[in-house]
C-alpha cells in the first residue's frame, strides 16, 4: 500500500482543491422569440416558448 513519505501541508492541500472546487457560471443562450437570456434546453421564462411552441403560460406581473 502506498504511504506518503512527507506530510502534505494545509497550504498545498488547499491550493490543489481550489482548482477543482471552483464554481462555473451556467451557460446561457438567447431566446429566438423575445431575445431574453435563457438556459439551454429550457423554456424561456419571459415568453414561455420552447422551440417556437408555447410550452408554459407566463403571467406578466410587476415586481414590488
Amino acid at each position: 500500500m502506498a504511504v506518503p513519505k512527507k506530510r502534505v501541508s494545509h497550504s498545498r492541500t488547499k491550493m490543489r482543491r481550489s482548482i477543482n472546487d471552483r464554481l462555473t457560471a451556467p451557460q446561457c443562450s438567447v431566446c429566438p422569440e423575445c431575445g431574453e437570456p435563457k438556459l439551454p434546453h429550457h423554456a424561456c421564462m419571459s415568453c414561455g416558448k420552447y422551440k417556437s411552441v408555447q410550452a408554459i403560460k407566463v403571467e406578466n406581473y410587476t415586481a414590488k
